[in-house]
């Protein structure tokens, strides 16, 4: 696979962010990313993130804002517009997968929110934690939702996809490739509630994960590190040099 191009999540930032977005924005383009994944706009318009985030040679890979519900899909249709992505990010927290029923339930509302959005010509992804890799009746959650919802697209992040040692990420990556565009890429001990460490220095295997996508399918690489035991920012650079002197994603540097 030619590596793809790496970008990533802001919310690895948020604290930086509060303080100087902009500045945010162009230290990582100098580090060399090729893309950003937004989480909120500091009190900027999507417009004007996505000229900022251009003017530095960079590119929306995808966003978080707004989160897609069922009440905002107007919102998200506008947003999408104006930061030039063809899809829409959702995601949902434990109750929505404690049981088949639950899960039901959340498909039923997530096919609606695609149904919603194909009129404006967007596509619906989601974003999963460690609770939708847990088994639930007899499979893992997400086995349940993606037979469900035959149309909905996911961005796999691959750490929480591990369920903390229970699961292969790579095999949950190559269960859903077909249908798999961004693959988050975060790493840490396998711990739950220690903090995640730079790409390259905890437990993950990524050569092994990434190489699991469809080429044909994979658009991004998403960096992301919810927190993290050392400095954030250093953290988000150690993570680019690993993956792109590795071969593993494409840089601007």
């Amino acid at each position: 696979m030619s590596p793809k191009p790496i970008s990533v999540q802001l919310y690895s930032l948020r604290e930086e962010s509060k303080v100087d977005f902009p500045a945010v924005l162009k230290r990582l383009a100098q580090i060399g990313y090729k893309g950003v994944e937004p989480a909120g706009f500091y009190g900027l318009t999507a417009g004007e993130v996505r000229k900022m985030v251009t003017d530095l040679g960079m590119t929306i890979s995808s966003s978080h804002t707004p989160w897609a519900k069922s009440d905002n899909l107007q919102e998200c249709i506008d947003t999408a517009g104006e930061l030039g992505v063809d899809m829409v990010c959702t995601g949902f927290w434990k109750d929505q997968f404690a049981s088949v029923a639950a899960i039901k339930q959340t498909a039923e509302m997530v096919n609606g929110m695609i149904a919603g959005l194909k009129q404006g010509g967007l596509k619906l992804f989601m974003h999963n934690h460690w609770m939708e890799f847990e088994v639930v009746e007899g499979r893992i959650a997400y086995d349940w939702l993606a037979e469900l919802c035959p149309e909905l697209l996911f961005e796999i992040d691959t750490y929480w996809a591990s369920n903390f040692g229970a699961n292969d990420p790579a095999e949950q990556v190559a269960k859903f490739k077909s249908r798999a565009p961004l693959l988050h890429i975060k790493d840490g001990p396998l711990t739950k509630d220690e903090p995640m460490v730079a790409v390259g220095k905890g437990k993950m295997n990524f050569p092994k994960v990434i190489a699991a996508a469809d080429p044909q399918v994979l658009k991004w690489l998403v960096v992301e590190l919810d927190r993290c035991g050392t400095d954030m920012f250093q953290a988000v650079e150690d993570s680019y040099r690993y993956l792109t002197s590795s071969g593993l994603a494409a840089g601007n540097t």
